[in-house]
Protein backbone atom coordinates (compact mmCIF):
# COMPACT_ATOMS: atom_id res chain seq x y z
CA UNK A 1 0.00 0.00 0.00
CA UNK A 2 2.73 2.37 0.98
CA UNK A 3 4.61 2.01 -2.76
CA UNK A 4 1.14 2.29 -4.04
CA UNK A 5 0.72 5.37 -2.39
CA UNK A 6 4.51 7.00 -3.45
CA UNK A 7 3.51 6.46 -6.71
CA UNK A 8 0.01 8.09 -6.79
CA UNK A 9 1.86 11.06 -5.52
CA UNK A 10 4.61 11.12 -7.79
CA UNK A 11 2.22 11.18 -10.78
CA UNK A 12 0.08 13.93 -9.09
CA UNK A 13 3.24 16.17 -8.85
CA UNK A 14 4.07 15.23 -11.82
CA UNK A 15 1.37 17.32 -13.52
CA UNK A 16 1.51 19.66 -10.76
CA UNK A 17 5.17 20.87 -10.81
CA UNK A 18 4.12 23.36 -8.38
CA UNK A 19 4.00 20.82 -5.24
CA UNK A 20 7.35 19.52 -6.15
CA UNK A 21 9.28 22.77 -5.75
CA UNK A 22 6.91 24.57 -3.19
CA UNK A 23 7.92 21.43 -0.66
CA UNK A 24 11.13 22.99 -0.74
CA UNK A 25 10.54 26.79 -0.94
CA UNK A 26 12.26 29.06 1.89
CA UNK A 27 12.44 33.06 2.47
CA UNK A 28 16.27 32.96 0.82
CA UNK A 29 14.25 31.49 -2.55
CA UNK A 30 11.30 34.14 -2.12
CA UNK A 31 13.97 37.27 -1.75
CA UNK A 32 15.83 35.84 -5.13
CA UNK A 33 12.75 35.57 -6.91
CA UNK A 34 11.11 38.84 -5.81
CA UNK A 35 14.44 40.79 -7.21
CA UNK A 36 13.91 38.77 -10.87
CA UNK A 37 10.27 39.37 -10.51
CA UNK A 38 10.95 43.23 -10.10
CA UNK A 39 13.42 43.34 -12.74
CA UNK A 40 11.27 41.25 -15.08
CA UNK A 41 8.33 43.60 -14.11
CA UNK A 42 10.30 46.60 -14.98
CA UNK A 43 11.34 45.13 -18.66
CA UNK A 44 7.79 43.82 -18.96
CA UNK A 45 5.22 46.75 -18.82
CA UNK A 46 6.71 48.82 -21.79
CA UNK A 47 7.23 45.22 -23.69
CA UNK A 48 3.72 43.95 -22.96
CA UNK A 49 2.54 47.53 -24.16
CA UNK A 50 4.37 47.16 -27.52
CA UNK A 51 3.05 43.86 -28.28
CA UNK A 52 0.06 44.24 -27.84
CA UNK A 53 0.16 47.04 -30.39
CA UNK A 54 2.30 44.46 -32.37
CA UNK A 55 -0.82 42.18 -32.23
CA UNK A 56 -3.36 45.22 -33.41
CA UNK A 57 -4.90 45.20 -29.58
CA UNK A 58 -5.04 47.94 -27.10
CA UNK A 59 -2.16 48.24 -24.84
CA UNK A 60 -4.35 47.31 -22.10
CA UNK A 61 -4.49 43.67 -23.60
CA UNK A 62 -0.48 43.10 -23.57
CA UNK A 63 -1.06 43.73 -19.60
CA UNK A 64 -3.42 41.20 -19.43
CA UNK A 65 -1.96 38.66 -21.72
CA UNK A 66 1.01 38.98 -18.42
CA UNK A 67 -1.33 38.66 -15.62
CA UNK A 68 -3.17 35.48 -15.19
CA UNK A 69 -0.73 33.07 -17.93
CA UNK A 70 1.81 33.33 -16.09
CA UNK A 71 0.35 32.52 -12.96
CA UNK A 72 -0.71 29.57 -14.24
CA UNK A 73 2.54 28.58 -16.08
CA UNK A 74 3.71 28.96 -12.68
CA UNK A 75 1.38 26.33 -11.58
CA UNK A 76 1.74 23.77 -14.27
CA UNK A 77 5.64 24.49 -15.79
CA UNK A 78 8.09 22.40 -15.43
CA UNK A 79 10.61 25.43 -16.27
CA UNK A 80 12.07 27.37 -12.77
CA UNK A 81 13.09 30.58 -15.25
CA UNK A 82 10.72 30.43 -18.45
CA UNK A 83 8.69 34.10 -18.28
CA UNK A 84 5.71 33.41 -20.50
CA UNK A 85 3.71 35.97 -22.05
CA UNK A 86 3.38 38.04 -25.29
CA UNK A 87 6.30 37.85 -27.60
CA UNK A 88 7.10 39.67 -30.72
CA UNK A 89 6.86 36.54 -33.26
CA UNK A 90 3.57 35.23 -31.59
CA UNK A 91 1.92 38.60 -31.83
CA UNK A 92 2.89 39.10 -35.17
CA UNK A 93 1.49 35.17 -36.22
CA UNK A 94 -1.54 36.30 -34.17
CA UNK A 95 -2.10 39.94 -36.07
CA UNK A 96 -1.72 38.26 -39.09
CA UNK A 97 -4.52 35.61 -38.31
CA UNK A 98 -6.99 38.27 -37.02
CA UNK A 99 -6.70 40.22 -40.08
CA UNK A 100 -7.38 37.41 -42.25
CA UNK A 101 -10.50 35.92 -40.39
CA UNK A 102 -12.05 39.71 -39.54
CA UNK A 103 -12.33 40.28 -43.09
CA UNK A 104 -14.27 37.14 -44.26
CA UNK A 105 -16.43 36.75 -40.99
CA UNK A 106 -18.85 38.73 -38.76
CA UNK A 107 -16.11 38.91 -35.83
CA UNK A 108 -14.66 41.51 -33.27
CA UNK A 109 -11.10 41.78 -33.71
CA UNK A 110 -10.93 41.42 -29.43
CA UNK A 111 -13.05 38.28 -29.77
CA UNK A 112 -11.30 36.66 -32.56
CA UNK A 113 -7.85 36.86 -31.02
CA UNK A 114 -9.69 35.67 -27.47
CA UNK A 115 -10.62 32.74 -29.52
CA UNK A 116 -6.95 32.44 -30.63
CA UNK A 117 -6.11 31.89 -27.50
CA UNK A 118 -8.68 29.42 -26.48
CA UNK A 119 -7.83 27.13 -29.51
CA UNK A 120 -4.26 27.44 -29.43
CA UNK A 121 -4.19 26.82 -25.52
CA UNK A 122 -6.55 23.28 -25.96
CA UNK A 123 -3.75 22.56 -29.14
CA UNK A 124 -1.29 22.84 -26.33
CA UNK A 125 -3.30 20.99 -23.45
CA UNK A 126 -4.51 18.25 -26.13
CA UNK A 127 -0.87 17.13 -27.45
CA UNK A 128 0.62 17.34 -23.44
CA UNK A 129 -2.07 14.84 -22.82
CA UNK A 130 -1.29 12.64 -25.70
CA UNK A 131 2.65 13.32 -24.96
CA UNK A 132 3.42 14.89 -28.02
CA UNK A 133 6.18 17.06 -26.93
CA UNK A 134 8.47 15.20 -29.40
CA UNK A 135 6.55 17.22 -32.11
CA UNK A 136 9.45 19.72 -31.84
CA UNK A 137 12.15 17.46 -32.88
CA UNK A 138 10.31 17.64 -36.31
CA UNK A 139 10.99 21.30 -36.89
CA UNK A 140 15.02 21.57 -37.88
CA UNK A 141 16.85 24.62 -36.40
CA UNK A 142 17.89 26.16 -39.81
CA UNK A 143 14.33 26.13 -40.68
CA UNK A 144 13.27 28.20 -37.08
CA UNK A 145 15.95 30.43 -37.37
CA UNK A 146 15.71 31.31 -40.55
CA UNK A 147 11.33 32.00 -40.38
CA UNK A 148 12.50 33.58 -37.16
CA UNK A 149 14.88 36.02 -38.72
CA UNK A 150 12.47 36.75 -41.62
CA UNK A 151 9.95 37.39 -39.01
CA UNK A 152 12.18 39.82 -37.16
CA UNK A 153 12.79 41.86 -39.87
CA UNK A 154 9.19 41.97 -40.98
CA UNK A 155 8.08 42.96 -37.71
CA UNK A 156 10.96 45.94 -37.81
CA UNK A 157 9.47 47.08 -41.01
CA UNK A 158 5.55 47.09 -39.99
CA UNK A 159 6.62 49.63 -36.98
CA UNK A 160 8.44 52.23 -38.87
CA UNK A 161 5.13 53.34 -39.79
CA UNK A 162 4.88 54.17 -35.90
CA UNK A 163 8.13 55.90 -36.12
CA UNK A 164 7.26 58.03 -38.61
CA UNK A 165 3.71 58.85 -37.83
CA UNK A 166 2.25 57.70 -40.90
CA UNK A 167 -0.48 55.86 -42.20
CA UNK A 168 0.93 52.37 -43.54
CA UNK A 169 0.55 47.94 -43.71
CA UNK A 170 1.05 45.34 -45.10
CA UNK A 171 1.31 41.07 -44.59
CA UNK A 172 4.69 41.39 -46.42
CA UNK A 173 7.67 42.81 -46.70
CA UNK A 174 7.15 44.35 -50.23
CA UNK A 175 3.71 45.90 -49.31
CA UNK A 176 5.16 47.06 -46.14
CA UNK A 177 8.08 48.73 -48.04
CA UNK A 178 5.38 50.16 -50.48
CA UNK A 179 3.25 51.86 -48.34
CA UNK A 180 5.91 53.19 -46.52
CA UNK A 181 7.03 54.82 -49.50
CA UNK A 182 3.79 55.81 -50.76
CA UNK A 183 3.16 57.84 -47.43
CA UNK A 184 6.74 59.41 -46.50
CA UNK A 185 6.43 62.26 -47.44
CA UNK A 186 3.73 63.03 -44.60
CA UNK A 187 6.11 62.05 -41.85
CA UNK A 188 6.01 63.66 -38.69
CA UNK A 189 8.89 65.44 -37.91
CA UNK A 190 8.90 65.41 -34.27
CA UNK A 191 7.35 61.95 -34.19
CA UNK A 192 10.54 60.49 -36.08
CA UNK A 193 12.70 62.63 -33.87
CA UNK A 194 11.43 60.77 -31.01
CA UNK A 195 10.95 57.23 -32.77
CA UNK A 196 14.62 57.89 -33.98
CA UNK A 197 16.42 58.75 -30.81
CA UNK A 198 14.55 55.58 -28.78
CA UNK A 199 15.83 53.18 -31.37
CA UNK A 200 19.44 54.94 -30.62
CA UNK A 201 19.05 55.15 -26.77
CA UNK A 202 17.41 51.42 -26.68
CA UNK A 203 20.15 50.25 -28.77
CA UNK A 204 23.14 52.17 -26.60
CA UNK A 205 21.45 50.85 -23.41
CA UNK A 206 21.87 47.09 -24.36
CA UNK A 207 25.80 47.50 -24.82
CA UNK A 208 26.99 50.85 -23.06
CA UNK A 209 24.76 51.40 -20.18
CA UNK A 210 25.95 48.69 -17.70
CA UNK A 211 29.96 49.37 -18.75
CA UNK A 212 29.28 53.31 -18.34
CA UNK A 213 27.73 53.00 -14.98
CA UNK A 214 30.27 50.32 -13.56
CA UNK A 215 32.54 52.65 -14.58
CA UNK A 216 31.43 55.80 -12.80
CA UNK A 217 31.20 53.23 -9.41
CA UNK A 218 27.81 51.70 -9.15
CA UNK A 219 28.19 47.85 -8.51
CA UNK A 220 27.27 45.44 -10.99
CA UNK A 221 24.16 44.44 -9.76
CA UNK A 222 22.71 47.96 -9.66
CA UNK A 223 24.70 48.38 -12.72
CA UNK A 224 22.29 45.43 -14.57
CA UNK A 225 19.38 46.27 -12.74
CA UNK A 226 19.73 49.88 -14.30
CA UNK A 227 20.22 48.80 -17.76
CA UNK A 228 17.40 46.22 -17.71
CA UNK A 229 15.20 49.09 -17.14
CA UNK A 230 16.50 51.04 -20.07
CA UNK A 231 13.31 50.75 -21.93
CA UNK A 232 11.40 52.66 -18.75
CA UNK A 233 13.71 55.31 -18.93
CA UNK A 234 12.59 55.87 -22.60
CA UNK A 235 9.03 55.47 -21.86
CA UNK A 236 9.37 57.73 -19.09
CA UNK A 237 11.26 60.60 -20.97
CA UNK A 238 9.45 60.60 -24.25
CA UNK A 239 6.24 60.41 -21.98
CA UNK A 240 7.34 63.63 -20.14
CA UNK A 241 8.12 65.37 -23.05
CA UNK A 242 5.40 64.88 -25.08
CA UNK A 243 2.94 65.84 -21.95
CA UNK A 244 5.31 68.86 -21.12
CA UNK A 245 5.41 69.87 -24.68
CA UNK A 246 1.79 69.35 -25.43
CA UNK A 247 3.75 67.29 -29.11
CA UNK A 248 0.23 65.27 -29.70
CA UNK A 249 -1.21 68.74 -30.27
CA UNK A 250 1.34 68.50 -33.07
CA UNK A 251 0.59 64.79 -34.27
CA UNK A 252 2.81 62.75 -32.30
CA UNK A 253 0.42 59.62 -31.81
CA UNK A 254 -0.37 58.58 -28.21
CA UNK A 255 -1.11 55.28 -26.59
CA UNK A 256 -4.18 57.56 -24.76
CA UNK A 257 -6.88 56.34 -21.97
CA UNK A 258 -5.65 53.25 -20.87
CA UNK A 259 -8.46 51.20 -18.06
CA UNK A 260 -6.80 50.89 -15.02
CA UNK A 261 -8.49 47.65 -13.71
CA UNK A 262 -7.42 44.01 -13.07
CA UNK A 263 -7.94 41.92 -15.85
CA UNK A 264 -11.74 41.52 -17.11
CA UNK A 265 -13.23 38.17 -17.40
CA UNK A 266 -13.94 37.31 -21.14
CA UNK A 267 -15.65 34.47 -22.87
CA UNK A 268 -14.07 33.51 -26.57
CA UNK A 269 -16.27 33.13 -29.05
CA UNK A 270 -16.62 29.04 -29.91
CA UNK A 271 -18.44 29.20 -32.81
CA UNK A 272 -17.94 26.27 -35.39
CA UNK A 273 -17.32 28.78 -38.19
CA UNK A 274 -14.50 30.56 -36.59
CA UNK A 275 -13.02 27.40 -34.94
CA UNK A 276 -12.34 26.50 -38.55
CA UNK A 277 -11.32 29.86 -39.93
CA UNK A 278 -8.68 29.73 -37.37
CA UNK A 279 -7.79 26.04 -36.67
CA UNK A 280 -4.81 26.21 -39.13
CA UNK A 281 -3.14 29.46 -37.46
CA UNK A 282 -3.87 28.64 -34.13
CA UNK A 283 -1.71 25.33 -34.67
CA UNK A 284 1.37 27.22 -36.25
CA UNK A 285 1.20 29.60 -33.50
CA UNK A 286 0.87 26.52 -30.61
CA UNK A 287 3.96 24.66 -32.51
CA UNK A 288 5.88 27.63 -32.94
CA UNK A 289 5.52 29.08 -29.58
CA UNK A 290 6.16 25.77 -28.15
CA UNK A 291 9.65 25.40 -30.62
CA UNK A 292 10.34 28.68 -28.67
CA UNK A 293 9.86 28.57 -25.33
CA UNK A 294 11.28 25.05 -25.05
CA UNK A 295 14.33 26.01 -26.51
CA UNK A 296 14.82 28.79 -24.03
CA UNK A 297 13.56 26.61 -21.51
CA UNK A 298 16.05 23.76 -22.04
CA UNK A 299 19.10 26.10 -22.55
CA UNK A 300 18.30 27.81 -19.32
CA UNK A 301 17.83 24.20 -17.44
CA UNK A 302 21.41 22.90 -18.61
CA UNK A 303 23.31 25.81 -17.41
CA UNK A 304 21.68 24.63 -13.36
CA UNK A 305 21.27 20.90 -14.10
CA UNK A 306 17.84 20.69 -14.26
CA UNK A 307 15.39 19.24 -16.07
CA UNK A 308 12.50 20.28 -18.44
CA UNK A 309 9.91 17.66 -19.55
CA UNK A 310 7.91 19.00 -23.07
CA UNK A 311 4.82 17.02 -22.63
CA UNK A 312 4.34 19.16 -19.00
CA UNK A 313 5.57 22.19 -20.70
CA UNK A 314 2.76 22.07 -23.48
CA UNK A 315 0.51 21.67 -20.34
CA UNK A 316 1.77 24.79 -18.69
CA UNK A 317 1.57 26.81 -22.00
CA UNK A 318 -2.01 25.40 -22.73
CA UNK A 319 -3.03 26.25 -19.75
CA UNK A 320 -1.28 29.89 -19.98
CA UNK A 321 -2.87 30.08 -23.39
CA UNK A 322 -6.55 28.99 -22.09
CA UNK A 323 -5.85 31.81 -18.83
CA UNK A 324 -5.18 34.54 -21.41
CA UNK A 325 -8.51 33.81 -23.57
CA UNK A 326 -10.58 34.18 -20.11
CA UNK A 327 -8.59 37.42 -19.05
CA UNK A 328 -8.76 39.68 -22.19
CA UNK A 329 -5.24 38.33 -23.65
CA UNK A 330 -4.16 36.68 -26.70
CA UNK A 331 -1.89 33.83 -27.83
CA UNK A 332 1.42 33.71 -25.38
CA UNK A 333 4.39 31.51 -24.92
CA UNK A 334 7.54 31.47 -23.16
CA UNK A 335 9.73 34.79 -24.28
CA UNK A 336 13.54 34.60 -25.09
CA UNK A 337 14.97 38.35 -23.98
CA UNK A 338 12.37 38.36 -20.63
CA UNK A 339 13.41 34.39 -19.47
CA UNK A 340 17.08 35.38 -20.33
CA UNK A 341 16.54 38.80 -17.86
CA UNK A 342 14.36 36.22 -15.27
CA UNK A 343 17.73 33.68 -15.51
CA UNK A 344 20.25 36.46 -14.88
CA UNK A 345 18.53 38.01 -12.50
CA UNK A 346 19.09 35.09 -10.03
CA UNK A 347 15.05 33.68 -10.12
CA UNK A 348 15.19 30.12 -9.07
CA UNK A 349 11.47 28.84 -8.93
CA UNK A 350 8.51 29.83 -11.41
CA UNK A 351 7.50 31.92 -7.86
CA UNK A 352 9.20 34.68 -9.46
CA UNK A 353 6.51 34.43 -12.53
CA UNK A 354 3.92 34.38 -9.71
CA UNK A 355 5.62 37.84 -8.24
CA UNK A 356 5.84 39.69 -11.83
CA UNK A 357 2.10 38.70 -12.19
CA UNK A 358 1.76 40.49 -8.79
CA UNK A 359 3.74 43.13 -9.94
CA UNK A 360 1.72 43.54 -13.26
CA UNK A 361 -1.47 43.70 -11.63
CA UNK A 362 -0.59 46.56 -9.78
CA UNK A 363 0.76 48.66 -12.91
CA UNK A 364 -2.37 47.77 -14.40
CA UNK A 365 -4.19 49.03 -11.36
CA UNK A 366 -2.38 52.24 -10.58
CA UNK A 367 0.44 53.32 -13.22
CA UNK A 368 -1.90 52.90 -16.38
CA UNK A 369 -2.81 56.82 -16.26
CA UNK A 370 1.08 57.81 -16.10
CA UNK A 371 1.31 56.04 -19.69
CA UNK A 372 -1.52 58.42 -21.52
CA UNK A 373 0.83 60.31 -23.07
CA UNK A 374 3.41 57.93 -24.04
CA UNK A 375 4.48 58.29 -27.77
CA UNK A 376 3.52 55.06 -29.69
CA UNK A 377 6.64 55.65 -31.67
CA UNK A 378 8.60 54.61 -28.51
CA UNK A 379 6.37 51.23 -28.25
CA UNK A 380 7.61 50.88 -31.81
CA UNK A 381 11.54 51.40 -31.33
CA UNK A 382 10.73 48.93 -28.22
CA UNK A 383 9.52 46.71 -30.76
CA UNK A 384 12.02 47.48 -33.52
CA UNK A 385 14.99 46.67 -30.58
CA UNK A 386 13.84 43.57 -29.14
CA UNK A 387 13.41 42.00 -32.90
CA UNK A 388 16.89 43.00 -34.39
CA UNK A 389 18.12 40.48 -31.80
CA UNK A 390 16.14 37.98 -33.24
CA UNK A 391 18.06 38.68 -36.86
CA UNK A 392 20.74 35.87 -37.31
CA UNK A 393 21.78 36.22 -40.78
CA UNK A 394 25.03 33.94 -39.95
CA UNK A 395 22.73 31.09 -40.31
CA UNK A 396 22.60 31.61 -44.34
CA UNK A 397 26.23 31.61 -44.13
CA UNK A 398 26.70 28.56 -41.35
CA UNK A 399 24.10 26.67 -43.60
CA UNK A 400 25.99 27.62 -46.67
CA UNK A 401 29.08 26.39 -45.73
CA UNK A 402 27.77 22.97 -44.13
CA UNK A 403 24.84 21.73 -46.16
CA UNK A 404 23.91 23.19 -49.51
CA UNK A 405 20.31 21.50 -48.83
CA UNK A 406 20.02 22.79 -45.38
CA UNK A 407 20.55 26.36 -46.92
CA UNK A 408 18.23 26.14 -49.55
CA UNK A 409 15.74 25.16 -47.25
CA UNK A 410 16.91 28.25 -44.84
CA UNK A 411 16.98 30.27 -47.46
CA UNK A 412 13.12 29.51 -49.21
CA UNK A 413 11.63 29.92 -45.39
CA UNK A 414 12.93 33.24 -45.67
CA UNK A 415 11.84 34.47 -48.63
CA UNK A 416 8.31 33.42 -48.91
CA UNK A 417 7.87 34.91 -44.71
CA UNK A 418 9.34 38.09 -46.19
CA UNK A 419 7.38 38.17 -49.72
CA UNK A 420 4.13 36.01 -48.53
CA UNK A 421 3.83 37.12 -44.37
CA UNK A 422 4.22 34.97 -41.90
CA UNK A 423 1.41 32.12 -42.39
CA UNK A 424 2.85 31.17 -46.25
CA UNK A 425 6.27 31.14 -43.88
CA UNK A 426 6.16 29.25 -41.47
CA UNK A 427 4.13 26.36 -43.35
CA UNK A 428 6.89 26.35 -45.78
CA UNK A 429 9.23 26.22 -42.82
CA UNK A 430 7.41 22.90 -40.89
CA UNK A 431 6.76 21.25 -44.25
CA UNK A 432 10.21 21.20 -45.37
CA UNK A 433 11.51 20.59 -42.23
CA UNK A 434 9.51 17.25 -42.53
CA UNK A 435 10.58 17.01 -46.21
CA UNK A 436 13.99 17.56 -45.44
CA UNK A 437 13.54 14.60 -42.73
CA UNK A 438 11.79 11.96 -44.89
CA UNK A 439 14.38 12.99 -47.86
CA UNK A 440 17.14 12.58 -46.01
CA UNK A 441 15.38 8.98 -44.56
CA UNK A 442 14.62 8.23 -47.70
CA UNK A 443 17.84 7.59 -49.02
CA UNK A 444 20.14 5.98 -46.25
CA UNK A 445 23.72 5.62 -46.02
CA UNK A 446 24.96 2.56 -47.20
CA UNK A 447 28.30 1.18 -47.45
CA UNK A 448 30.13 -1.40 -48.61
CA UNK A 449 32.28 -2.84 -46.18
CA UNK A 450 35.61 -4.77 -45.67
CA UNK A 451 37.79 -5.82 -42.97
CA UNK A 452 40.90 -3.57 -41.57
CA UNK A 453 43.63 -6.63 -41.57
CA UNK A 454 44.71 -7.33 -37.94
CA UNK A 455 41.41 -6.51 -36.24
CA UNK A 456 37.93 -7.97 -36.46
CA UNK A 457 36.44 -4.32 -37.35
CA UNK A 458 34.94 -3.74 -40.95
CA UNK A 459 34.56 -0.39 -42.31
CA UNK A 460 34.08 1.54 -45.55
CA UNK A 461 36.08 0.39 -48.95
CA UNK A 462 35.71 4.01 -49.98
CA UNK A 463 37.45 5.30 -46.64
CA UNK A 464 39.98 2.81 -45.83
CA UNK A 465 42.76 -0.38 -46.72
CA UNK A 466 40.33 -2.83 -45.93
CA UNK A 467 40.33 -6.49 -47.29
CA UNK A 468 37.59 -8.13 -48.89
CA UNK A 469 36.41 -11.24 -50.50
CA UNK A 470 35.01 -11.23 -54.41
CA UNK A 471 32.08 -13.95 -53.54
CA UNK A 472 30.71 -12.21 -50.37
CA UNK A 473 29.41 -8.56 -50.79
CA UNK A 474 28.98 -6.94 -47.24
CA UNK A 475 26.73 -4.04 -46.90
CA UNK A 476 26.14 -2.01 -43.86
CA UNK A 477 22.79 -0.19 -43.53
CA UNK A 478 23.37 3.41 -41.39
CA UNK A 479 19.36 3.89 -40.78
CA UNK A 480 16.32 2.10 -39.60
CA UNK A 481 14.43 0.12 -42.97
CA UNK A 482 10.76 1.80 -43.21
CA UNK A 483 8.30 1.99 -45.75
CA UNK A 484 10.04 5.69 -47.43
CA UNK A 485 13.40 3.92 -47.84
CA UNK A 486 12.78 -0.09 -48.44
CA UNK A 487 12.70 0.76 -51.93
CA UNK A 488 16.06 2.70 -52.30
CA UNK A 489 17.75 -0.27 -50.35
CA UNK A 490 16.16 -2.79 -52.51
CA UNK A 491 17.51 -1.06 -55.42
CA UNK A 492 20.98 -0.64 -53.87
CA UNK A 493 21.49 -3.92 -53.75
CA UNK A 494 20.42 -5.16 -56.71
CA UNK A 495 22.47 -2.38 -58.86
CA UNK A 496 25.62 -3.80 -56.96
CA UNK A 497 24.94 -7.67 -57.79
CA UNK A 498 22.88 -7.65 -61.17
CA UNK A 499 26.61 -7.48 -63.07
CA UNK A 500 29.20 -9.36 -60.44
CA UNK A 501 28.48 -12.76 -61.61
CA UNK A 502 31.54 -13.92 -58.23
CA UNK A 503 29.20 -12.93 -55.63
CA UNK A 504 27.78 -15.70 -53.92
CA UNK A 505 26.84 -14.14 -50.78
CA UNK A 506 25.41 -10.78 -49.45
CA UNK A 507 25.15 -10.01 -45.88
CA UNK A 508 23.41 -7.02 -44.34
CA UNK A 509 24.83 -5.23 -41.21
CA UNK A 510 22.39 -4.37 -39.20
CA UNK A 511 23.94 -2.53 -36.33
CA UNK A 512 22.32 0.62 -36.83
CA UNK A 513 19.27 -0.66 -37.72
CA UNK A 514 16.97 0.15 -35.13
CA UNK A 515 13.32 -0.81 -36.45
CA UNK A 516 12.28 -2.48 -39.48
CA UNK A 517 8.88 -2.15 -40.44
CA UNK A 518 6.15 -4.28 -42.03
CA UNK A 519 6.73 -2.68 -45.68
CA UNK A 520 10.48 -3.07 -45.37
CA UNK A 521 10.47 -6.33 -43.70
CA UNK A 522 8.26 -7.22 -47.48
CA UNK A 523 10.98 -5.79 -48.85
CA UNK A 524 13.64 -7.93 -47.24
CA UNK A 525 11.45 -11.30 -47.99
CA UNK A 526 11.69 -10.03 -51.83
CA UNK A 527 14.78 -9.68 -52.20
CA UNK A 528 15.96 -12.72 -50.10
CA UNK A 529 13.69 -14.60 -53.25
CA UNK A 530 15.38 -12.50 -55.82
CA UNK A 531 18.65 -13.09 -54.92
CA UNK A 532 18.04 -17.23 -54.51
CA UNK A 533 17.16 -16.74 -58.10
CA UNK A 534 20.32 -15.29 -58.67
CA UNK A 535 21.73 -18.16 -56.74
CA UNK A 536 22.95 -15.58 -54.24
CA UNK A 537 22.54 -16.40 -50.12
CA UNK A 538 21.38 -13.60 -48.03
CA UNK A 539 22.82 -13.16 -44.32
CA UNK A 540 22.13 -10.79 -41.50
CA UNK A 541 24.34 -9.73 -39.13
CA UNK A 542 24.60 -7.48 -36.12
CA UNK A 543 21.02 -7.66 -35.47
CA UNK A 544 19.68 -6.11 -32.12
CA UNK A 545 17.69 -7.23 -29.79
CA UNK A 546 14.43 -5.94 -30.59
CA UNK A 547 14.37 -5.93 -34.20
CA UNK A 548 15.46 -9.59 -33.86
CA UNK A 549 12.07 -9.66 -31.96
CA UNK A 550 9.80 -8.18 -34.37
CA UNK A 551 11.87 -10.29 -37.32
CA UNK A 552 10.60 -14.04 -35.31
CA UNK A 553 7.48 -12.73 -36.12
CA UNK A 554 7.19 -12.60 -39.51
CA UNK A 555 8.29 -14.91 -42.29
CA UNK A 556 11.78 -13.87 -43.29
CA UNK A 557 13.82 -15.80 -40.86
CA UNK A 558 12.20 -18.92 -42.22
CA UNK A 559 12.73 -18.36 -45.46
CA UNK A 560 15.85 -16.71 -44.79
CA UNK A 561 19.02 -18.75 -47.91
CA UNK A 562 21.55 -17.56 -45.24
CA UNK A 563 22.15 -17.11 -41.67
CA UNK A 564 22.42 -14.34 -38.60
CA UNK A 565 25.65 -13.96 -37.65
CA UNK A 566 26.11 -12.43 -33.56
CA UNK A 567 28.90 -9.87 -35.49
CA UNK A 568 30.35 -8.91 -39.45
CA UNK A 569 33.72 -10.71 -38.31
CA UNK A 570 31.60 -13.75 -37.82
CA UNK A 571 29.56 -13.66 -41.19
CA UNK A 572 33.02 -12.92 -42.70
CA UNK A 573 35.05 -15.41 -41.47
CA UNK A 574 32.14 -17.66 -41.99
CA UNK A 575 31.94 -17.12 -45.53
CA UNK A 576 35.09 -16.15 -47.02
CA UNK A 577 36.92 -18.26 -49.40
CA UNK A 578 40.48 -19.02 -48.28
CA UNK A 579 41.06 -19.35 -51.93
CA UNK A 580 41.62 -17.60 -53.96
CA UNK A 581 43.48 -14.88 -51.55
CA UNK A 582 41.50 -12.00 -50.05
CA UNK A 583 41.34 -8.56 -52.19
CA UNK A 584 43.45 -5.97 -50.63
CA UNK A 585 41.26 -2.66 -51.26
CA UNK A 586 43.19 0.68 -50.99
CA UNK A 587 41.67 3.67 -50.08
CA UNK A 588 40.36 5.60 -53.08
CA UNK A 589 38.35 8.80 -51.38
CA UNK A 590 38.55 10.31 -47.84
Amino acid sequence: MAKSRKKSGFRFSHYFPILDWGRSYTAATAVNDLVAALIVTIMLIPQSLAYAMLAGLPPEAGLYASIVPIMLYSIFGTSRSLAVGPVAVVSLMTAAAIADVTRTLDVGYATAALSLAALSGTILMAMGILRLGFIANFLSHPVISGFITASGVLIAASQLKHVMGIDGGGHNLLEIVSSLVTHVLSANLLTVAIGVTAIGFLFWVRKGLRPALIKIGLRPRVADFLAKAGPVFAVGATTWLVWNFDLNASGVQIVGAVPQSLPPFTWPDLSMDLMSALFMPALLISIIGFVESISVAQTLATKKRQRIDPDQELIGLGAANIGASLTGGFPVTGGFSRSVVNFDAGAETPAAGAFTAIGLTVAALFLTPLIYFLPKATLAATIIVAVLSLVDVQTLKRSWIYSKRDFGAVAVTMLLTLGFGVELGVTAGVVLSILLFLYDTSRPHVAEVGLVEGTEHFRNIRRHAVLTDPTVLSLRIDQSLYFANARFLEDYIYDRVIDNTDLTHVVLMCSAVNEIDLSALETLEMVNTRLKEMGIDLSLSEVKGPVMDRLRRGDLLKHLTGNVYLSQFDAFRALAQPKPPLNKISVVAT
